[in-house]
């Protein structure tokens, strides 16, 4: 099986089938006088405060917040839990988080690793096991993957525990502040956008087809079909369990979620349907307060956060990119999207051999991100040509897939935070009466022993949702991100090469034609698939595509797998610009 890591919610866009636009007869769009005549829409800009989310309710409850008193922190946490009830297609409590954030006090940036663990009871022999017998029960061939569906991908859902973790260091309001537009939304419904709208009824449609995986589906459709469908685009849609669940967190802090009655109707659930996390495992959870890596690039400071998330792979990237003048290639040329797509796939095959959770496995970072290990990865990417053989590298030598949006306030504090389910609305299972699904992130476990990323009990899994942060001789130049599984270190370089080597501004940035590479190994065990598969937009000149098939590339139409951006610039005289992923259906609000 080629697994495509982490696709969200854009995997749905893939099983259905790219959307073309309705035709119009002979009338397309009008003309932009000035900018970029290709893209969307100027950036939009602020002094004192600004939310850039896939969701407009989202972004206006965030500046809401901000207008209240609230830091910028607070905006993040209200947006959160706002697009977790209006687009529960992508994330939701059920899911992870990561964050870094910029503290303007202290002029540093802080970073939030709000992953789960896996169930402290079962074991690999075990999980095999389940495995094996899950494929049989569904009558389904047997795979040396984990499914995507049911109870044996959940993980312990990190998101609750990172809002509070980032609200106790940067808070200003009451948490029951923030939560409260998201309860008054569950409460009283919202109107399901567009995209969502798409995305929901293929993932229930998903979920029913493989419904023999799931050990119960009953709780999901009573919470995410009321009435026996799916949400059309423009109908009211409500969940009134998920306001009760997030009432009970605003009144009782986070314990109520790992400790108090969230988590007993959770442990219960699972006993109900034979799953094998249990209250102990949610009593354990704790996220962690981590250092982000950093590259320079270009005079710039690149930062992600460290393993076990996929952000390292940008920097490796970056480092080789170094080496290659890619202003004079030009924006969009054949030599430049060969260089880009070398140094992914050089990257790649790094991340699928030595990324996983570092309480578990050694990962060599120092190694990973030297100069001079760039130096000798770049020795083997030729801009002319895709090279047939690379692997992964000895990186030790010199070592001895969501939802993503930004938040800035008055103050100069800014937010980077990426949340998740994973793949699409996750694994299908909600427990009685709580309004949220839980996500299917252990999927990214490899089942093969002696793998970095080997299922263990307690284990972090592989993570493919990354936040980025960009600073400039010390001052903060731009909070972003862009979701969709592996898309996102590859989506995350070409933000930045279209700004720092093309001058593009963050809209135009965004806006611009997108590529995508799969075929690579995987940190689930799969091996490499040769050269792999380029997928490409529409915006992209037929002359270059053709010319990288030559070159030894399988390049192919877009499918809609090229992530969700959203972005927040500071400029010099601080004033924000803001950018929002015209792929969606965001928006950005300053004031």
């Amino acid at each position: 099986m080629r697994l495509v890591r982490g696709i969200a919610g854009a995997a749905i866009v893939m099983a259905m089938g790219f959307v073309s636009q309705q035709a119009y007869g002979q009338q397309t769009r009008g003309d932009r006088y000035s900018g970029a005549p290709w893209a969307t829409r100027s950036p939009v800009l602020a002094q004192h405060g600004m939310a850039a989310t896939e969701q407009p309710l989202a972004s206006e409850i965030a500046v809401s917040i901000l207008k209240k008193g609230g830091s910028a922190v607070d905006a993040a946490i209200a947006a959160n839990a706002a697009i977790g009830l209006m687009q529960p297609v992508l994330n939701g409590i059920g899911g992870d988080l990561f964050a870094i954030v910029y503290d303007p006090k202290t002029k540093k940036l802080y970073g939030y690793n709000g992953s789960g663990r896996a169930a402290l009871g079962r074991d690999l022999a075990k999980m095999k096991a389940e495995v094996a017998a899950a494929y049989a029960r569904a009558g389904m061939p047997a795979k040396d993957h984990i499914p995507s569906v049911g109870s044996l991908p959940i993980s312990v859902p990190g998101a609750v525990d990172a809002w509070f973790a980032l609200h106790q260091k940067f808070g200003r309001l009451p948490i029951a502040d923030d939560l409260a537009p998201a309860i008054r939304y569950a409460t009283d419904g919202f109107p399901v956008t567009q995209l969502i709208a798409s995305y929901w009824k293929a993932n229930m449609a998903a979920f029913e087809r493989n419904a023999k995986l799931i050990e119960e589906l009953d709780n999901a459709r009573a919470t995410y079909m009321p009435g026996g469908h799916t949400p059309a685009e423009g109908e009211i849609f409500r969940n009134p369990d998920l306001a009760n669940t997030l009432s009970l967190i605003a009144a009782g802090g986070r314990d109520a979620f790992y400790k108090g009655p969230i988590a007993h109707t959770i442990d219960a659930y699972f006993k109900r349907i034979g799953g094998d996390l249990r209250y102990e495992d949610f009593a354990a959870h704790h996220g962690e307060w981590v250092e982000p890596l950093s590259v320079n690039y270009r005079g710039y400071d690149v930062y992600e956060l460290p393993p076990n998330g996929q952000g390292a792979a940008v920097l490796q990237m970056l480092q080789v990119l170094k080496g290659f003048d890619l202003k004079a290639m030009g924006a969009g040329s054949a030599d430049t999207l060969t260089t880009l797509l070398e140094a992914k796939r050089l990257a790649y095959e790094d991340l699928a051999r030595y990324y996983a959770d570092p309480d578990f496995a050694k990962v060599p970072l120092k190694g990973l991100l030297s100069e001079a290990y760039a130096d000798e990865r770049h020795k083997l990417i030729a801009s002319t040509r895709a090279n047939p053989a690379i692997g992964p590298g000895d990186p030790k030598l010199h070592d001895g897939d969501t939802i993503y949006l930004t938040t800035a306030d008055k103050d100069g504090m800014m937010v980077s935070l990426i949340q998740s389910n994973y793949r699409g609305m996750g694994s299908g299972l909600v427990a009685d009466h709580l309004g949220f699904m839980f996500q299917d992130r252990g999927e990214l476990y490899s089942l093969r022993a002696g793998d970095a990323n080997v299922y263990a009990p307690g284990k972090r899994p592989f993570h493919t949702i990354i936040p980025a942060f960009i600073m400039k001789d010390g001052a903060p130049f731009m909070s972003f991100g862009l979701m969709g599984g592996d898309m996102q270190p590859q989506g995350h370089v070409q933000i930045i090469t279209d700004m720092i080597d093309f001058g593009m501004n963050p809209q135009e940035a965004g806006d611009a034609a997108r590529w995508r590479h799969y075929g690579g190994a995987e940190p689930t065990g799969e091996p490499s698939a040769g050269i792999g598969t380029v997928e490409m937009e529409s915006g992209f000149d037929p002359a270059v595509k053709a010319e990288l098939e030559k070159r030894g590339y399988h390049v192919v139409g877009g499918s809609g797998n090229f992530g969700g951006y959203q972005a927040i610039m500071r400029a010099p005289n601080g004033v924000y610009w803001g950018a929002s992923e015209m792929r969606k259906d965001g928006e950005v609000i300053g004031y």
